[in-house]
């Protein structure tokens, strides 16, 4: 009989007890307010810094648009758009004329260069006379993958060089493009940089 009559206590303690009720809500909406105001402030930092690498990368003339007619297709590529960056320097991106956006990418390789068609950003050609060099990478601004799970196509623009990465839906596709782009590339990426 013991035990029921500690339990039967134990129950009848239980439910009188019950949780603390809030009783300070203009601290605890005061912390939440200041909270989102940090977010706030740290989001608008970023977008600052980002306008200020633009400004910066003023000096880089507009992207060449894509050609009436491109020619044949040699090659063609469905994945992403990860960026740019100054060749040689994967973490320094480039944000000039939307190549600092990633998106997703459609690529057709032909006797004019590269089209670069992105779906909710500005598309652009990487023309054949730009063409400096193209290999596997596993990184580039922001993006850091398996070894080889980026093409980096090297390219001349406004007498910069750059390093664009792209990620194919298939990977298997990235050596066939790093053989047909630098077959057809006379310049080595050491005479683009003496240049």
């Amino acid at each position: 009989m013991t035990p029921l009559i500690t339990l039967a206590a134990q129950a009848a303690e239980t439910a009188e007890q019950k949780s603390a009720e809030v009783t300070d809500w203009a601290a605890r909406l005061g912390w939440v307010a200041g909270l989102l105001l940090f977010i706030a402030f740290v989001y608008w930092l970023m977008r600052q810094g980002w306008k200020w690498r633009g400004s910066l990368q003023s000096d880089l003339p507009p992207l060449p648009a894509l050609p009436e007619r491109p020619g044949e297709a040699t090659l063609t590529l469905s994945g992403r758009y990860h960026g740019s960056t100054t060749a040689g320097q994967w973490l320094d991106r480039i944000v000039a004329h939307g190549l600092g956006t990633r998106s997703r990418a459609e690529l057709t390789l032909t006797g004019a260069g590269i089209s670069v068609v992105r779906p909710g950003a500005s598309d652009f050609l990487i023309p054949a006379a730009a063409l400096r060099e193209a290999r596997l990478d596993k990184g580039i601004a922001g993006k850091v993958l398996a070894e080889g799970g980026l093409l980096i196509v090297t390219w001349e623009h406004g007498g910069k060089l750059l390093d664009s990465g792209f990620r194919s839906d298939r990977a298997a596709e990235h050596t066939a493009w790093v053989e047909a782009l630098n077959s057809m590339n006379p310049v080595s990426t050491t005479e683009g940089i003496a240049r």
